[in-house]
């Protein structure tokens, strides 16, 4: 297969000059929000978007700084003091850990996150960009980093504001909400804003701008850990490679819905990470597969990965020609542009018809939401993660334990009906109604025990639809074979699999499962408890059919 392929190059040229002018302001609006700098962030679209796009697994994916991604660089930045060799060396480190995301074949895993938890922490994000902008909409800075001081400086921004940055800040707000979609499809709504907001800043004085912005190619820098920051360097990185690799695997199942298509989650992942350890290389923020900018280059005709790397050349020329010109940009406009990316990520879609859904799905995310907005991205996803999971092994253990103790166990055949009623009680057949599984196994004896009588002298195991067993579940199985070797019942196993059997023996938990009283399937174990009630109560129940006259 051939690195690049030109057979789309028109369609991929237009996809990459598209989503570079898209990019533009979004990058300036990142790096400044990031505290790196505009600077920063264009370079960060370039390295990230370069090298994602050639080495990654999603032929459509643009990448580069996006909402998440910054949010959580941005408090790194703050923690760690804006020192350059720590602070890039977490995002170096951060593009290390996605390459062994994708050499490991992680991608699986992390694609495993629900939906509530993933709703709950974009919708965070959205909450902490809109957050962080609202004093600069006022034309003011608060006074220290995080989403709680931020609030707190509001009401003194709006008492106090600069008039000529907020009356730019309204009309890009405006421009960038009510900018016409099929005036979209030549001029993107962020640039009309960016464009329209700085030329009225030129009427407007007054309104702090983003001053001096350096120009020419990034200087290279090697990353220096100190012993009492490299615990918070890594942390950092690692919280970095997560969230990244989170969002460029939902861009990509974004683009391959629409292009029909199947991405390669680990070759993704190995492509993020090399482009993101580039970008720390150089001093730029990092970055991760932009929804938006995918979108817009799919729609622009963008078909392979010539596009994504179109995207990022443009952006160089941009920086190497016309970076005196962003110097000029207010602080409101690309707190505006950034509030609609804020408000962008708000999943609304699910707010909206999320109390029709499922309470507990609902208390998930708004729990997840608060944890992302006032304690931290990473305490979120691992509180939410955790909790979707024990409520998910509660569901399905209460769906077994239901099968499992059903007083009427599942019948298949009329045969199998007759046993049992001439067998008068005597037998008790359980039917595992699937995989068993930690959460079912310590009330599995408790269920037998209900539903076994006094009178009861054999019960039946039945495994037919049990595909595997863990170790909770094979101790179960002990202690129910045990528990009626021990009061004079005998067990019979039926349709047991190799993976199951082996497993029971190799823990030594089948040693009360006699040999002979195994059976391929649970007609003939049915058969056989029969004839042994029949033979050992032939004073109390009708004499019941041989197992080979039935």
């Amino acid at each position: 297969m051939k690195l690049l392929d030109t057979s789309h190059l028109r369609g991929d040229v237009f996809g990459g000059l598209t989503a570079g002018i898209v990019a533009l302001p979004l990058a300036l609006a990142f790096g400044e929000a990031s505290g790196a700098g505009p600077i920063a962030g264009l370079w960060g679209a370039v390295f990230v978007g370069f090298f994602a796009a050639l080495f990654g697994g999603t032929k459509t994916q643009v990448s580069g700084p996006t909402g998440p991604m910054v949010v959580v660089f941005a408090g790194i930045f703050s923690s760690l003091s804006g020192e350059p060799a720590l602070v890039f060396g977490a995002v170096i480190l951060a593009g290390i850990f996605q390459i062994l995301f994708g050499v490991f074949r992680f991608g699986q895993y992390i694609r495993l996150v629900p939906y509530p938890v993933i709703s709950g922490f974009m919708s965070g994000i959205g909450c902490i960009i809109i957050a962080l902008q609202l004093s600069r909409l006022f034309g003011h800075e608060p006074t220290e980093s995080g989403t709680i001081p931020a609030l707190a400086s509001v009401p003194e921004a709006i008492a106090n504001p600069n008039i000529a940055a907020l009356t730019i800040g309204l009309v890009t707000l405006a421009v960038i909400f009510t900018w016409p979609k099929k005036l979209g499809k030549f001029v993107p709504g962020a640039l009309a804003a960016l464009v329209i907001g700085t030329l009225l800043s030129l009427v407007l004085k007054g309104a702090p701008i983003l001053g001096d912005i350096p120009t020419g190619l990034p200087s290279f820098a090697l990353p220096a850990f100190t012993q009492s920051s490299f615990i918070i360097v890594v942390e950092a990185a690692f919280i970095l490679a997560i969230l990244g690799a989170i969002d460029s695997l939902l861009t990509s199942l974004v683009a391959d819905n629409m292009t029909r298509d199947r991405h390669n989650s680990n070759r993704e992942l190995i492509g993020q990470g090399i482009g993101n350890t580039v970008a720390g290389f150089f001093g730029a923020i990092p970055g991760a597969g932009a929804t938006m900018r995918t979108v817009v280059n799919i729609r622009s005709g963008g078909v392979t990965k010539i596009s994504g790397m179109l995207h990022s050349l443009i952006l160089v020329v941009i920086i190497l020609i016309a970076a005196p010109l962003a110097s000029q940009i207010p602080h409101a406009v690309l707190a505006g542009i950034l509030v609609k990316v804020g408000y962008d990520i708000l999943d609304l879609a699910y707010l909206k018809r999320a109390h029709k859904g499922p309470r507990w799905d609902l208390a998930l995310m708004a729990l997840v939401l608060g944890l992302t907005v006032f304690v931290d991205l990473i305490t979120a996803v691992g509180v939410g993660v955790v909790l979707a999971a024990l409520a998910f092994v509660k569901k399905m253990a209460d769906d077994q334990l239901v099968a499992f103790g059903e007083t009427q166990p599942r019948i298949t055949t009329e045969e199998e009906r007759t046993i049992l009623k001439t067998a008068g009680g005597r037998v008790t057949m359980f039917d595992f109604g699937g995989p068993l599984s930690f959460g079912a196994a310590a009330d599995l004896g408790h269920r037998v025990r209900e539903r076994v009588k006094d009178h009861t002298s054999a019960i039946i195991l039945d495994f037919s639809r049990v595909p595997f067993i863990d170790v909770s579940a094979a101790r179960a199985v002990e202690t129910i074979a045990c528990d009626a070797k021990q009061s004079g019942k005998r067990v019979y196993v039926s349709g047991m699999s190799e993976e199951v059997r082996n497993v029971l023996s190799g823990l030594n938990a089948d040693h009360c499962l006699a040999d002979d009283n195994r059976f391929e399937n649970r007609l003939e174990a049915l058969k056989d408890a029969a004839q042994w009630v029949a033979e050992k109560h032939t004073d109390e129940m009708p004499k019941l059919a041989s197992p080979a006259s039935a």
